[in-house]
């Protein structure tokens, strides 16, 4: 446990950084999960309409440097590129 007053504000502040880090995170896999579904489902144009909602999880996750901007580049990449094969 935390002794120094300097230690516990660190903890207080790595709980608060780690509650938004995983907001960002969930966010960019819960919108992730859901289009791979409608692609593996053969719902293409669903799944299309749901890129810029991907697009904005994915630049604002790395934005705030919960992942890295090749990261999310990659990300969405392979998206785009999976939905072009599964036509």
């Amino acid at each position: 446990m935390a002794i120094t007053h300097a230690a516990k504000k660190a903890l207080r502040q790595n709980d608060r950084r780690k509650k938004n880090n995983l907001k960002y995170k969930n966010n960019l896999k819960s919108v992730d999960k859901e289009i791979k579904k409608l692609i593996i489902a053969g719902k293409t144009d669903e799944a299309k309409k749901l890129y810029p909602k991907l697009y904005k999880a994915a630049d604002k996750a790395a934005k705030a440097g919960v992942i890295k901007r090749n990261r999310a580049a990659r990300i969405k990449s392979r998206r785009t590129k999976l939905s072009n094969i599964k036509k």
